[in-house]
């Protein structure tokens, strides 16, 4: 099944700020957006990461102009910069 996946750095970004966000963009609690199949987030050197694989491009595309630009620019205490976002076609996906 091919799908579409994301990765987001958020340069400085940490996990106060990642909680922050999540409270902000869903509130219901439930981190897995409609079209979504795969979230994962945690540290790097340089800031914060998030991995997400969705069922494609569209519903990728519509969550991030409909939810999450517009959440992370207004709610205080995010990630305080846009993330550099680096997109692929998944090829293979196997879980264990």
């Amino acid at each position: 099944m091919a799908g579409y996946g994301i990765i987001n750095h958020f340069e400085g970004g940490s996990a106060e700020q990642y909680e922050k966000a999540l409270a902000a963009l869903h509130p219901d609690g439930d981190i897995i957006a409609s079209g979504q199949t795969f979230h994962a987030a945690g540290p790097t050197e340089d800031g914060w990461v998030v991995i997400a694989l969705w069922d494609d491009q569209a519903s990728w595309e519509r969550f991030r102009d409909e939810t999450l630009r517009p959440g992370l620019m207004s709610t205080e205490g995010t990630f305080e910069s846009p993330p550099s976002e680096y997109a692929f076609t998944i090829h293979r996906e196997e879980r264990g």
